[in-house]
């Protein structure tokens, strides 16, 4: 007989480590280079940026993160093309988000 409170299941106490493990591995499968950007394109981001701000329009930004592409719709906040890097306050959490202009992809009017 079994002392009460025992789990059947023990001999799979590893199986988290394992998953973590796993999911690093499929985490670096979909993970994508940053894209390259011509001049044209980050001054258009740019005016894209400056026009959002002034109309206060909202913007679908996309930027390379830690391997990744990430879409996220907000209102930008500030720009700063000479420091090279923007505010913007995302639609979800309602956040500031102070961010490298370098990390921009691409930027589009909501």
């Amino acid at each position: 007989m079994e002392p009460r409170g025992m789990k059947k299941w023990r001999p799979f106490a590893t199986l988290p480590e394992q998953y973590i493990g796993l999911q690093e591995i499929i985490d670096k499968q979909v993970e994508v280079t940053q894209p390259v950007l011509t001049e044209e394109q980050m001054e258009q981001m740019n005016f894209t940026l400056i026009e959002a701000l002034h109309t206060n329009k909202q913007v679908y930004l996309t930027y390379y993160k830690k391997g990744q592409c990430i879409t996220e719709k907000g209102l930008i906040q500030f720009v700063d093309s000479l420091g090279n890097l923007f505010v913007f306050i995302d639609e979800v959490f309602e956040l500031k988000n102070k961010m490298s202009l370098s990390e921009l992809i691409d930027v589009r009017l909501a």
